[in-house]
């Protein structure tokens, strides 16, 4: 994917009809890297979705808190897979310390989507960010 945060923002502030924003997550999904067949495995599912969700996350670089995480995700639901390449933007690529740190919560805030989300889907946010820090969490305790 290559679509940076920044672009992401910047692209819900033009948009001002919810149904526009939801196909532009849509579109965000559909640019994801595929993941691979073999990654869609049990260990690999973020628990707490209603929507089958799956999340890799590849290590690179410095130890503890200064690895780099890179992730990879999927879903089989279309605005759940356009939730998921909007935490990868989010996260992927960046230091244990500073996914702990980041605040994902109010960038969801901030674009409207904590407002316009199912409850379900909300869970399921919440689902993926949890996993994506225990990630970190795990990472930044390695030596």
């Amino acid at each position: 994917m290559t679509t940076s945060l920044d672009d992401i923002v910047a692209n819900f502030e033009l948009l001002d009809e919810w149904d526009d924003r939801y196909r532009y997550l849509i579109e965000l999904g559909k640019s994801l890297e595929p993941l691979p067949e073999e990654d869609h495995i049990d260990v690999n599912k973020v628990r707490g979705c209603a929507s089958q969700v799956w999340l890799v996350a590849h290590r690179e670089g410095g130890s503890g808190a200064q690895t780099r995480l890179h992730f990879v995700g999927d879903s089989d639901a279309h605005i759940v897979r356009g939730l998921v390449a909007l935490a990868l933007a989010i996260f992927s690529g960046r230091q244990a310390s500073e996914i702990l740190a980041t605040d994902a919560f109010a960038i969801y805030e901030r674009l409207g989507l904590a407002a316009h989300l199912t409850p379900q889907r909300s869970n399921g946010v919440r689902a993926m960010i949890d996993r994506i820090k225990r990630d970190a969490q795990a990472a930044a305790a390695t030596t």
